[in-house]
């Protein structure tokens, strides 16, 4: 089971990733922009950037690991199961996340 603490582990190697508080829950911001949040353990779940398309092709494959809510309904955002999601496949959407929240010239 992949844990907040291993989300840490795989953004701590992105330039300029900081660990902080959004919404009063632990998440990871780069450059003072929040890219990735967990969410209260009654709402479940880690918040990440993705395009629309992305979001929509991860919620339609099926996988438990994907979810989202309403209150996402039409943002560029996907809800994940940290205890389903297949870690090759975080790390890809981690990486995505900060990529759209990192300013340019750390994009190199």
């Amino acid at each position: 089971m992949t844990t907040w603490e291993d989300v840490v582990a795989l953004a701590a190697e992105l330039p300029e990733t900081e660990e902080s508080t959004w919404y009063r829950t632990p998440a990871l911001k780069v450059a003072g922009k929040g890219f990735a949040r967990l969410r209260s353990e009654a709402e479940g779940g880690v918040v990440l950037f993705c395009g629309l398309d992305e979001k929509e092709a991860l919620l339609a494959s099926g996988d438990p690991a994907y979810f989202t809510m309403p209150h996402y309904d039409g943002y560029g955002s996907i809800l994940v199961d940290l205890e389903r999601v297949d870690p090759v496949q975080l790390k890809e959407l981690l990486v995505e996340s900060w990529r759209r929240k990192a300013p340019r010239k750390l994009l190199g």
